[in-house]
């Protein structure tokens, strides 16, 4: 029987959210707040090896009071039990001062019942770094098995876990001891639709919700804005680009255009002792 969590983040939607254009900030309130769609793959590969291999699955997220709804989601996915850290004290944190405050929860949760799985998405779309996930692993000393993209085999008894990594160029078989922490990608699975059981499980669930006191052993200066090294010194959004010239089509003349333009670009570079 497995215990797997899954770390999760409520994000804003990105597809939606504009920018500031006087503080140069995303304006989170321009845009509905959503699971993190990795991580919604998260969730659901643990449900999966959950029907595999049998077990419990948990997710955990570091937010304030409106992540319920997050916590929610992963309920109707199908997990069975929510955590929450929610207090001022994290504010402000980066991904060093997320990885600390999702660790000391992890170390709580494992009281309650020992852990053998962590899954996290492979990055969140609002920040993508792809940082906490392996932060987490290394406090808590565990191996990081970053780009997963399939899940062979979780073998408790024997201590191993298999899986496919993702690479450019194709993909490596890694075996790696358990307990461990996984980032996978999207392609791991597709996430279907809620069940109508699930649904009204997720309506009526109260995830268990601490403040910082009731974390043991906390070091406050490791915690939210004190905790965070990282210094923003900009943020902007991209100019869109400049209309250019397309060129396409079969007609003789298209292809002596296009022609033209390479043999123009190919002058430059060698020019500049660049190649084409």
């Amino acid at each position: 029987m497995l215990h797997i969590v899954a770390c999760i983040k409520q994000v804003p939607d990105t597809k939606i959210i504009k920018m500031n254009p006087k503080t140069n900030t995303m304006d989170r309130a321009s845009a509905p707040a959503i699971l993190n769609p990795y991580d919604a793959h998260a969730v659901e590969e643990a449900v999966r090896l959950k029907q595999r291999y049998g077990g419990t699955v948990s997710v955990l997220t570091m937010g304030p009071p409106p992540a319920v709804k997050a916590i929610r989601k992963c309920i109707e996915i199908g997990a069975d039990e929510g955590y929450m850290i929610s207090d001022r004290a994290f504010a402000g944190a980066d991904t060093l001062a997320t990885s600390y405050a999702l660790y000391k929860a992890l170390n709580k949760i494992a009281l309650i019942m020992p852990i053998d799985l962590i899954i996290c998405g492979k990055m969140t779309i609002d920040g993508d770094t792809g940082q906490v996930g392996p932060g987490i692993a290394r406090r808590l000393d565990i191996p990081p098995l970053t780009s997963v993209k399939k899940i062979v085999e979780v073998n408790k008894e024997e201590g191993h876990v298999t899986v496919h990594r993702k690479l450019e160029d194709g993909y490596e078989v890694i075996r790696s001891t358990v307990p461990c922490l996984m980032s996978v990608e999207k392609e791991i699975n597709e996430v279907p639709y809620s069940t109508m059981p699930n649904m009204i499980r997720a309506a009526r669930y109260n995830p268990h919700i601490w403040s910082v006191n009731d974390l043991e052993d906390v070091d406050r200066t490791q915690l939210g804005l004190k905790g965070s090294p990282t210094i923003v010194s900009s943020v902007w959004a991209p100019q869109k680009p400049q209309g250019g010239e397309m060129v396409g089509g079969g007609t003789k003349e298209q292809v002596e255009r296009l022609i033209g333009l390479l043999l123009e670009k190919q002058e430059l570079f060698q020019a500049r002792g660049d190649s084409l």
